[in-house]
């Protein structure tokens, strides 16, 4: 198994500056910490795998940034121009609770071409698999609006890529950032060649955002499957919901490349969620995602990294679905996992249960 990887230290320029959560400083929020979505989650990521020893038995992939053609992929020329003015000037906001700092259009730009490369490099058997761990995160941002952090959508714009200029007839895309995936849903609601599929805490964000009753229109009615689950649920609310929906789902798809939009804000620590699950859980939705792809396209499944912000427990998560990808466990030990596992509300519980196959079954 060949894993490739991609990180640039320029990702870590990207900055949000001051704040509290996912607001910025100014008004009544006191100046001082650091905004939520800041560098320091990823450049801990990479010192961990670097200093676990798995980085050496990884593939190191090259970043380039995506031009303004790729970037149309998805989004529009008027988006893709107020971004560049805004990072050539003082920035500025660019959506709901996204902010485009000066200098970051090149950075963003690095983040969306890094996801394309991942995407060539399995498509062209460089590597079987790729994790690109890039900033600013992608998922939310729709065409023509920035949102939740986002300025580009990385993994909507891979897809878009693999099917427009790779000639891939079906791509799966699975979002299991915390957050629903909204960016992908809004790209491929009426396209039936892309199947996208997100699990997601119940109500969080957007607002309004990821009922189970938004699957798609026209042609596309029954390709977007949105899994909205109860706060407090843990790895057996994401077990199940592999079992009952995600996995049949890609079953039956039968993806020719699966994309996963890969946040751990779904962490039992995490400061942006009220969700459980520890770095076992992550490293088992791998596995899963792996074995659908073993099935259907020879492993050819790129990941993309999204959120996740709690600076202790986040590593240890990529750490393990990092390990799996490459089929290379390390000497590393979790700390937070059996914290994790052990608290109460990890099994499956009654109304997650009946959540889940609500989105079964397409029943609000």
């Amino acid at each position: 198994m060949s894993t490739g990887f991609i990180w640039r230290e320029r990702f870590g320029w990207h900055d949000l500056g001051a704040g509290a959560g996912p607001l910025r400083a100014g008004g009544w929020i006191e100046p001082g910490e650091p905004h939520a979505e800041h560098a320091a989650t990823k450049r801990r990521i990479y010192s961990l795998v670097e200093e676990s020893g798995l980085l050496e038995r990884l593939t190191r992939l090259p970043a380039r940034p995506a031009g303004e053609e790729e970037l149309a992929l998805f989004h529009t020329e008027r988006h893709i121009a107020q971004v560049r003015e805004l990072s050539a000037g003082a920035g500025g906001p660019l959506g709901l609770d996204a902010w485009v700092p000066p200098g970051s259009y090149e950075i963003a730009a690095l983040a969306a071409g890094a996801a394309i490369g991942a995407v060539d490099a399995v498509l062209d058997g460089e590597v079987d698999n790729c994790y690109a761990l890039v900033r600013p995160p992608g998922h939310h941002a729709e065409a023509d609006e920035g949102k939740g952090f986002c300025i580009f959508n990385n993994v909507v714009l891979a897809a878009r890529h693999a099917r427009r200029d790779r000639g891939l007839e079906r791509v799966a895309i699975l979002d299991w950032d915390v957050h629903h995936g909204n960016g992908a849903q809004a790209a491929f609601y009426d396209d039936p060649s892309v199947l996208t599929i997100s699990i997601h805490q119940d109500g969080v964000f957007p607002p309004g955002s990821g009922a189970v009753a938004e699957r798609g229109s026209g042609e596309g009615l029954g390709a977007n499957l949105n899994v909205p689950l109860p706060p407090g649920s843990g790895a057996g609310a994401y077990e199940y919901a592999f079992e009952r929906v995600v996995l049949p789902a890609l079953e039956r798809f039968a993806p020719q490349l699966v994309l996963v939009a890969c946040g751990f804000d779904a962490n039992g620590f995490d400061p942006m969620s009220r969700q459980l699950l520890h770095s076992g859980a992550f490293a088992a939705m791998t596995a899963a995602a792996m074995a659908v792809a073993d099935a259907h396209c020879d492993g050819r499944l790129v990941m993309t990294h999204e959120g996740g912000y709690h600076t202790g427990t986040v590593p240890f998560c990529a750490l393990a679905v990092l390990e799996r990808l490459a089929g290379e466990p390390t000497a590393v030990v979790d700390p937070f996992r059996e914290p994790l596992a052990g608290m109460p509300g990890q099994d499956l519980q009654a109304h997650q249960r009946e959540a889940v196959d609500r989105a079964a079954t397409g029943s609000p």
